[in-house]
């Protein structure tokens, strides 16, 4: 296993293929960002180092994140790369859905196992302000596309925001409800575009739980483990059941037991979401795959891990896939 100065264990691997991506969120993504191409990483590269993660240090969870990783044409060339030889990873995708309808079954085929899917509105116009463009119906396909070739379990992102979509919560519950998927929410993090005027839009999961009370019944708690997500399987007062989850990097911080490293699609290696690159994998993978050289770069990136994440975030999310 992989440990930090801190001495918790890395076990979790995100790997950032792409900046691009077909939206442009408020939270996420500033207006003039451009999406760098030059010298991303390939398919086999991306490959090599899922293959060193598991191999050499145990990892068993592998997230394939973004930009928005449907935004690469090889995709599902990378998916099955990293899959080869490896089917009892827990190989797993966060996505905008979009794209979702017509690659979710190739996706399954490559050897994806599961998505994550941020869906942070259903009304239209608020999808519009949110993300620069419409696409709720194409967004709704692709998880319906993804429950059909069971990328199970489907589970859905919303980032409430207080003032935009948190007068909406009750319709997503809803969605959830009836498709029986997980509905997560996430709080705003103060990064990118958004994080001048951060406090004015932030949304605790205190308050966003009080504004669910009358629709529930009772929530039970399920196990955490190492998730992020504090987790509940809630009766609504209808009768039915879903499954909620709470994100909360900044009320109640998880850092104490972060179990993740990113590594970007140019390589650079992030040991924390909202702090700064610590190096880059780039010298042991070209001109060829050095083992030892990999090791000491992790080594070295590890060893700058701070014990809690800043207020404030150095990156802009979408280079790096929260």
């Amino acid at each position: 296993m992989l440990y930090d100065r801190m001495n918790r264990s890395i076990g979790y691997l995100r790997l950032s293929i792409t900046q691009a991506c077909q939206l442009r969120c408020i939270y996420c993504r500033p207006a003039l960002h451009q999406n760098h191409t030059d010298g991303m990483l390939t398919p086999a590269e991306f490959g090599q180092i899922a293959h060193h993660f598991i191999l050499h240090h145990g990892v068993q969870k592998i997230r394939i994140t973004g930009g928005d990783p449907t935004a690469r044409g090889d995709l599902p060339e990378i998916i099955g790369t990293i899959a080869t030889g490896h089917s009892d990873i827990d190989l797993a995708m966060s996505t905008n859905g979009l794209a979702l309808g017509r690659l979710a079954a190739t996706c399954k085929a490559s050897g994806l196992k599961r998505v994550n899917i941020s869906m942070d509105t259903l009304d239209e116009s608020t999808f519009e302000r949110l993300s620069g463009r419409r696409g709720v119906g194409q967004v709704i396909a692709g998880i319906d596309a993804a429950i059909a070739a069971n990328l199970a379990p489907v589970k859905l992102n919303m980032v409430v925001m207080r003032g935009i979509n948190d007068g909406q919560l009750a319709s997503m519950v809803d969605f959830a409800a009836q498709r029986n998927i997980t509905l997560r929410f996430i709080e705003l993090m103060p990064m990118g575009p958004l994080a001048p005027n951060w406090h004015q839009h932030y949304a605790p999961a205190a308050s966003i739980r009080r504004s669910l009370e009358p629709l529930t019944l009772s929530w039970r708690p399920l196990e955490q483990g190492a998730e992020s997500s504090r987790n509940f399987r809630v009766v609504l007062r209808d009768g039915r059941e879903v499954s909620l989850g709470f994100i909360t990097p900044m009320s109640c911080n998880f850092c104490g037991n972060c179990n993740r490293l990113r590594i970007s699609c140019t390589g650079d290696i992030f040991p924390c979401l909202m702090n700064r690159p610590r190096g880059t994998l780039l010298p042991a993978l070209r001109p060829k795959y050095d083992p030892l050289r990999f090791d000491a770069l992790l080594a070295e990136a590890l060893a700058a891990k701070e014990a809690e994440h800043p207020h404030d975030g150095f990156a802009v999310m979408t280079s790096i896939g929260g």
